[in-house]
């Protein structure tokens, strides 16, 4: 009977020093943080976060957690298990918390506001990137080239420059891209969708860059200056392709005859030249051209269009180089000189009959009589000979 009377002081004395090193903890919590538990354990627990401690490690890759709990969740990166599922779109994750924050996508709740510029978001780490825009503070850093970024997503995303790695497939045509926005965009290129519309035109677009950029037609707008010359674009582009011309850089190679061109789009006109492609075609008469620009000037032969105006002697043209050739005639300008002769020329047509003078070339030949010519001219002049003698004839005959 006393040793039960024993035992039973025993227990009482184990659960005081219990109760009082619970207390103990508890007054030394409130004495670092202020925060109060209602059981030990979780003090323990809370405790680590000062102390430092993460006594329960992962098997498979060595990380480390201050409670149990917080291992549990963290082995499912391993599993892949996602116990908890969006009931209204079926999407599951890892943890109750990230679950509560999707289902602010549905319900539209954005707690979480900046208080310098009012704008809300659905969590509290998005609302601590956010901030970084006010405080100018940028603490991820790419180790390659130094660059800074407010999120580890962007660095992230940024760090694939340098890999090379594009982890977003298109599997309609195989193009990757670096982030999944890129992919979303180019998908319009299959499905055609263009859900940016302009209000004034109506004309739409697969992106608002797009929209902005022609936006700048109705306005006026061309916010890119050249520093050289003051001209403006309304693009940074027809800006950098525009300084080529002070540069005089021409980085487009034609493989096939080495001539240069400082855009794109030239040398790929130019290439016509040697494939014989002239996809642009006269629906009247059905000539066909390389250029858009020429199929227009030649509808004013159809049209009778003469827009370009000679302001010495009225006189009217199709195009701005016959308009400059014909100034030559008031100026007395003669810019094709012969390097043989001396001999100038208004226009290059007439310099390059002038040289047949010199290599002896004669390649407009009678069908009558063989007889061969430098130019056109001299063998239409050549030709009456034979429509006088032809007109001869038959007055003979007709005798």
């Amino acid at each position: 009977m006393m040793e039960e009377n024993k035992d039973s002081q025993d227990e009482v004395k184990d659960a005081d020093q219990k109760h009082q090193r619970a207390q103990t903890l508890q007054k030394g919590s409130l004495e670092e943080a202020g925060k109060t538990f209602t059981q030990t354990g979780n003090l323990e627990t809370h405790m680590r976060i000062h102390t430092g401690e993460k006594p329960h490690a992962c098997l498979q890759c060595g990380k480390s957690f201050t409670a149990t709990s917080s291992l549990k969740t963290h082995m499912r990166i391993h599993t892949g298990e996602k116990p908890h599922a969006c009931l209204q779109c079926g999407k599951t994750f890892t943890q109750t918390g990230s679950l509560k924050t999707h289902m602010r996508i549905h319900t539209g709740e954005k707690p979480h506001v900046c208080l310098q510029c009012g704008k809300t978001f659905t969590d509290t780490s998005y609302l601590k990137s956010h901030m970084r825009i006010h405080t100018g503070e940028k603490p991820h850093v790419c180790l390659l080239c130094g660059k800074s970024f407010t999120d580890t997503s962007y660095l992230k995303t940024h760090m694939r420059i340098h890999t090379g790695e594009k982890p977003h497939a298109c599997l309609q045509c195989g193009k990757t891209f670096t982030q999944t926005g890129h992919l979303k965009i180019h998908m319009r290129v299959h499905t055609g969708e263009k859900p940016h519309a302009c209000l004034q035109c109506g004309k739409t677009f697969t992106v608002t860059s797009n929209l902005k950029t022609h936006m700048r037609i109705h306005t006026g707008e061309k916010p890119h200056a050249c520093l050289q010359c003051g001209k403006t674009f309304t693009k940074t582009g027809h800006l950098k392709s525009h300084m080529r011309i002070h540069t005089g850089e021409k980085p487009h190679v034609c493989l096939q005859c080495g001539k240069t061109f400082a855009v794109l789009g030239n040398l790929k006109t130019h290439m016509r030249i040697h494939t014989g492609e002239k996809p642009h075609v006269c629906l009247q008469c059905g000539k066909s051209f390389t250029q858009t620009g020429n199929l227009k000037i030649h509808m004013r032969i159809h049209t009778g269009e003469k827009p370009h105006v000679c302001l010495q002697c009225g006189k009217t043209f199709t195009d701005t180089s016959s308009l400059k050739t014909h100034m030559r005639i008031h100026t007395g300008e003669k810019p094709h000189a012969c390097l043989q002769c001396g001999k100038t020329f208004a226009v290059l047509g007439r310099l390059k009959t002038h040289m047949r003078i010199h290599t002896g070339e004669k390649p407009h030949v009678c069908l009558q009589c063989g007889k061969s010519f430098t130019d056109t001219s001299s063998l239409k002049t050549h030709m009456r000979i034979h429509w006088r003698e032809t007109f001869r004839g038959s007055s003979v005959s007709f005798a």
